[in-house]
């Protein structure tokens, strides 16, 4: 009967409550009950190149006084771009919206122009989410990682980068890094395809077609040079080592396939990105024909593009560009997935990926059961004045700031001593002019 009475003389109260406070009690969740929401007042675009390459960083200012929130967006080749999205676009769609509502607010973004993002679009919505994680991460007081499930491993094992004229030259960078602590280093003879290290001089340049800055590369040179560079680099580094590399999309799909197959013996940890976006359907190819591991997906700019590799079983580890794809809510659902097919994740991560980006991929890498690697990169002493709370590494593995959110801040005065350009050339031809498609 006293229950009874309760519930009733509880019931009969809440008859006079006024709607604002029934309202209140059935629509706040316990934990904000008499707070006020948090809303977005501003978003603005932080443009910097501390280290030559164009960055971009979308900050999030928000109606709690000292609460804001900074993602990546970084297109380096494309940066101009980005910032007027996020400044013509992105603040009107933003302002006055609850700072809670991820999700919504990147299923919004993404469908609000009809068509469907390019990576300009793309990289503006991956700096807003990124932006909003930190943010409640901030207000949770929690590094990001610990609310997308907390950590499944002690750190973020990485690879570094062994390039030079010679494999006798790579080989000892190897050399260099494994005595730093790496078991996982990416080697290549020069840049992507050989760029950089061809001797012959392209007859494009010499006819005058084209741009004299455009790049060159010999496929037929690149694709001997690389079995080769494997062998001298494992005779001379031994086997413990994981040696990985990049063959950029630069060759023909048949080419690569061939390629792979000669490197089965050297046992590669992983090859990245043999096939252009357009070529995916080779992949059944080269799955029945080689057992090396494979890593593509830099370039792919829709999440939907990796299911059908994935769950075709013809990859074996997911390279997102965090950006590219739209942050770190699409980024965990493409990763959630690749687990049940035992695919796991090698994030992209160079040099044109700000260091907030860098630790938005670390976030994921430690909170996923399916991570494979991860791409490191060793920040300037300009970089960390500009970028507070860089990642850190010690024996192979990336450590990163253990602070509420993404753990990484900018300093927007340092930032603006370091003004982006708009410079960018990623043009690679053959010998007689004809474009090769990353």
């Amino acid at each position: 009967m006293r229950l009874f009475s309760a519930g009733s003389a509880a019931g009969i109260l809440g008859l006079f409550e006024s709607p604002a406070a029934r309202a209140e009690t059935h629509l706040t969740p316990s934990y904000a009950v008499g707070m006020p929401k948090v809303t977005i007042t501003n978003v603005k675009a932080i443009a910097t190149a501390p280290e030559g390459a164009n960055l971009v960083i979308v900050k999030v200012e928000t109606s709690e006084p000292g609460l804001y929130g900074i993602g990546c967006a970084t297109f380096t080749q494309r940066a101009f771009a980005v910032v007027t999205a996020i400044e013509k676009y992105l603040v009107d769609f933003c302002v006055g919206k609850d700072v809670d509502n991820i999700e919504d607010m990147w299923q919004s973004a993404y469908v609000s122009a009809y068509w469907r993002n390019g990576p300009v679009l793309n990289n503006a919505l991956s700096g807003l989410d990124e932006a909003l994680w930190d943010i409640k991460g901030k207000r949770a007081n929690m590094p990001v990682y610990q609310l997308l499930g907390g950590k499944c491993r002690i750190a973020v094992e990485c690879y570094a980068h062994a390039s030079g004229p010679t494999p006798e030259a790579i080989s000892e960078n190897v050399k260099k890094f494994m005595d730093q602590g790496f078991r996982h280093v990416r080697i290549q003879q020069g840049g992507y395809g050989g760029v950089g290290t061809m001797e012959l001089k392209p007859d494009f340049k010499e006819a005058g077609f084209g741009r004299q800055s455009d790049s060159f590369s010999d496929q037929h040179t690149y694709l001997k040079r690389v079995p080769k560079m494997f062998e001298i680099v494992r005779k001379s580094c031994g086997e413990d080592v994981e040696l990985l590399h990049d063959v950029h999309e630069l060759v023909e799909p048949m080419d690569a396939i061939n390629m792979i197959k000669q490197l089965e013996q050297y046992h590669p940890f992983l090859i990245e990105d043999p096939f252009s976006p357009e070529n995916m359907k080779w992949l059944k190819t080269l799955r029945a024909n080689t057992t090396v591991p494979i890593a593509i997906g830099e370039l792919f700019n829709n999440i939907n593009e990796f299911r059908d590799p994935m769950v075709d079983q013809l990859i074996d580890y997911i390279r997102i560009h965090i950006s590219q794809i739209g942050g770190i809510t699409p980024a965990m659902k493409v990763a959630r997935l690749g687990e049940w097919f035992n695919v796991k994740t090698a994030w992209h991560g160079p040099g044109d990926t700000s260091p907030v980006g860098h630790a938005a991929n670390a976030h994921i890498d430690l909170a996923i059961k399916n991570f494979g690697i991860q791409e490191s990169h060793f920040w300037s002493a300009k970089a960390q004045e500009v970028f507070l709370g860089c990642q850190t590494y010690k024996n192979g593995y990336m450590y990163i700031n253990e602070a509420p959110g993404i753990g990484v801040d900018i300093n927007e005065k340092e930032a603006a001593k370091y003004p982006i350009g708009t410079k960018s050339n990623w043009t690679v031809r053959k010998s007689d002019g004809t474009i090769i498609k990353p």
